[in-house]
This record gives C-alpha cells, structure tokens and sequence, in this order.
C-alpha cells in the first residue's frame, strides 16, 4: 500500500480541487524524506507562480535547474516523479487524512523545537515561547471558508442580523446601552484609569455580576493575591463592608456562600501569577489544565491587568520598546479572546498626566498607544473630587466597535467602595453632566440627553 506523502504528492500534480485545498497548509518540513520534500518545493513553487498543477515533466525540469542538489540525487528525484501517476484517491478521506498528517507533523517539529528551546540550544526564542509554538501546532486544520459573498450570501448575512448574539450583559444600565446588550465573544475590553480609581473595583464588580448570571468566570490576577481579589468579591456578593468580612461569625459567612451558591450555576475561578511573569501562552495551558481536572470552560476572562502582563513575543528584557511590548500583549490577548471564544476584560493605567486630569483621552493611555488600536471597546475611568463626593464615578468612551460611541460618550456610575460595587444613578446625575455643558459630544442636532435616552434601544 502506499505511504500517505506518496499519495500526497501524485494528488498534488493530478488533483486540482485537492490542490486548491490543501496546498496552503503543507509545509516542506513535514516530508521526513529529502527527495518527497524537493518535490513538493517545486509543486508548490509552480502552482504559487502560475496558478494550476503541475506536470510531471515540467517537474523534472524544474528540478534540474537546481543547484542544491548532485546527479545522483536528482536520478532519485526524477525517478520520484515517474511513479506519480495520475490513479483516484478518494477524495474526503484524503483531504481528512492529509489534515492529520499535517496536525502531526507540526506537532512533533514543535515538540523538537521545543526540546532545542528547554536546552538552551536556540538563542533566538526564550523558553517562554514553548506554549505558544506547541498551541500554534496543535491548532493546525484546513479552514474550509472561502469568504462572504456579497450579493449571492445576503440571506444568510440577513439572518445574522436578526439573531440575538450571545453577550455577557452588565448589570449596569449604561454599559450595555454603549454594547447593545453587552460584550460578544471574541472580544478585548479595556478599562483605562490611573492607580486608585477603580480598575479592579470595575473588574470584580462584573466579575461578580457575571456570576450571578449563572455564568462561569475565570478571573487572573498578576497584582494582588487570589485571597485579596476572593475578599473584594465576598464584599460585593455578601453584601458586607470589606472592613467587616473578617468580623463575621464562621457560621453566618458560610450561610452567606451557601445562599450564593444556590443562586448561581455559574463558578468563579481566581488564578494569580507573579507580576510580569504571565503571558497569553500561560492562560491557554490554564484553560486547557481547567478544562481537563476541573471540566470548567470560562464564559468571561478578567485579566487584572494588561500593562504588568508578559509577551510571549519577547523576552521581559527585550529591548524592545514599549510600544512595540504591549501591543504584543494587547493582540495576544485578544487572539486568546478569539481562540476561547470569549469576551477579555482587562485594564491599564493612565499617563501620569492623565491621573492627575479631569478628563481622559486615547493619548493618556500609559506605554503605548498601539493598544487602543487592538481593543474592541475602551473606556476611562474618572474619579474626581466632585464625583467622590458624590459617590460616582465618570465613564467616558474612547472607542467602540460595537455602537456609535458618540452616543452616551460621558456617563456615570454609583460606586460603592466598601463594598466593591457599581451601581446605576439617578437619570438627573446623568443630565447633570450635560449641564456642564458637554451636550454638543452627543449629538450635532443638539437633541436632549434625555430624549436620546428614551429613544435608544438595543
């Protein structure tokens, strides 16, 4: 019987469809063999250049115009190339045949690669590169789409209009205005504030909120403790100062978790890596161990935060420029997103001036800039003397791929510091905000707050 490259290769001349569809995922490198590997360099070269299979005799003349190889290795080639006749294969079990062929050759070269990473024999990659060079192998398949047409496609492109999309919704009215319901899947959501105002505070708050939605969260934390994220969501979820939790008798904080669980359907994960020390290849192999010892799969991530996690790119001291460094951990974050099919939510910091300023914009966003381009939705986080007094703070988008983000641009929130909650204000607190006279950011036909309010619907 035939070895598999063998009939890898006879199709790769004779079979225009199966060239078509698995030519772009075959790699030189997976043929063990150095005469079956020259041949299809040149298959491929030929069908790159002009777009149909090769012949056999174009093949062997390909191949003598070669330097890097000796007569006796180009008789063994063209000797290769003659028994490749033209003879039917059946085509979904070689197409499905040829997928895991490739699957595993590129995880066995990751594998080996790998090896040369751990024993220090490769100085152009660090170590920390292994998860993602073996996650990359494992996600090796044919991807049968070839795009959305158009005008033959409308039906279909009608329908996805019309479906409700799976979101994870806020318990904040004003949040899921500015989402439509909420965040989709495969999606970043960034938090921009400066130290203190309530970065994790947003995040816990949501993660808790999610919980209760009967939904499983998996919340990372790379700046406090497990115990100390555990503590601020205890004092959202039990309703209890966060000064108190230590104060409550044993029996009444387990009747409190108790009553919680029976609420929810949903579990709460809290993982904690050293600062700096965790990049997007660490929670992939998080999410696969938790999927394997736990049978959990998060319907939301919470990464607290962006700014102190680790690139899998680069080294921690690359010199590698900011810019460069957390866009890298922007965009593998969000290609987590995508592979995990959930929506990211994570934060960063302000510029110093940006903390210290009543207002915030994209060019306050701390180390690069590149990040608000990666984002899928970007808010700041603005606490003021006057919003403190009034236990509010002010929500101000700054990008928005899922609405208009001129409409509701400023808003506030209550906030609950003690208890580690946010919560809805009054329609005046909004209006407030237009008294100050911001009205013209909200619509350039200068119609009321309250109007648009009443009007927008998602």
């Amino acid at each position: 019987m035939d070895k598999l490259e063998f009939l890898i290769l006879r199709n790769l001349i004779h079979n225009e469809e199966y060239v078509r569809k698995v030519l772009p995922f075959i790699k030189a490198e997976y043929f063990e063999n150095y005469n079956e590997k020259v041949v299809f360099e040149e298959v491929s070269k030929f069908v790159e250049e002009y777009n149909k299979p090769v012949t056999k005799e174009v093949l062997c003349i390909e191949t003598e115009k070669r330097q890097d190889i000796n007569d006796s290795s180009f008789k063994e080639v063209t000797q290769l190339i003659s028994t490749l006749d033209d003879e039917p294969t059946e085509f979904n079990w070689l197409v499905n045949t040829t997928e895991k062929w490739c699957r595993d050759r590129a995880i066995y070269l990751a594998l080996m690669e790998s090896i040369q990473l751990a024993d220090g024999k490769d100085e152009t990659k660090d170590r920390d590169a292994i998860p993602s060079i073996l996650s990359d192998a494992l996600a090796v398949s044919f991807d049968t789409h070839i795009g959305h047409d158009y005008l033959e496609d409308y039906e279909e492109r009608y329908e996805l209009y019309h479906k409700k999309e799976n979101k994870i919704e806020f318990d904040l009215e004003f949040f899921n205005k500015i989402t439509k319901g909420g965040l989709p899947n495969k999606t970043l959501n960034i938090a921009l504030a400066g130290t203190g105002v309530g970065k994790s505070l947003f995040m816990c708050h949501v993660a808790s909120s999610t919980l209760l939605q009967g939904k499983n969260v998996l919340y990372i934390t790379l700046e406090m403790a497990e115990e100390k994220i555990a503590e601020r969501i205890d004092a959202n979820l039990l309703n209890v100062p966060i000064q108190d939790i230590i104060d409550l008798p044993k029996p009444m904080f387990e009747g409190k978790v108790t009553s919680l669980a029976q609420k929810t359907q949903g579990t709460l994960i809290i993982k904690e890596y050293p600062t700096a020390a965790a990049h997007s290849g660490h929670f992939k192999s998080l999410l696969q161990e938790l999927a394997l010892k736990k049978s959990f799969r998060p319907d939301i991530i919470f990464i607290d935060y962006l700014n102190i996690c680790a690139s899998s790119r680069y080294r921690n001291n690359s010199s590698v420029n900011s810019y460069s460094y957390i866009k890298a951990i922007a965009e593998e974050l969000r290609g987590l997103a995508v592979e995990a099919n959930v929506p990211i939510v994570s934060a960063t910091q302000t510029t110093r001036s940006g903390f210290a300023s009543s207002d915030v914009d994209l060019t306050d966003t701390s180390e690069s800039f590149g990040l608000p381009a990666t984002a899928d939705l970007m808010f700041a986080l603005i606490s003021t003397e006057d919003t403190e007094k009034l236990n509010q703070i002010l929500v101000k988008q700054l990008k928005n791929r899922y609405n208009d983000p001129t409409i509701f641009k400023r808003f506030v929130v209550g906030i609950d510091r003690a208890k580690m909650r946010l919560y809805d204000c009054e329609q005046s607190a909004q209006e407030d905000i237009l008294d100050s006279g911001q009205e013209e950011e909200y619509t350039p036909e200068e119609k009321s707050f309250k109007d648009k309010f009443n009007q927008f619907k998602y």
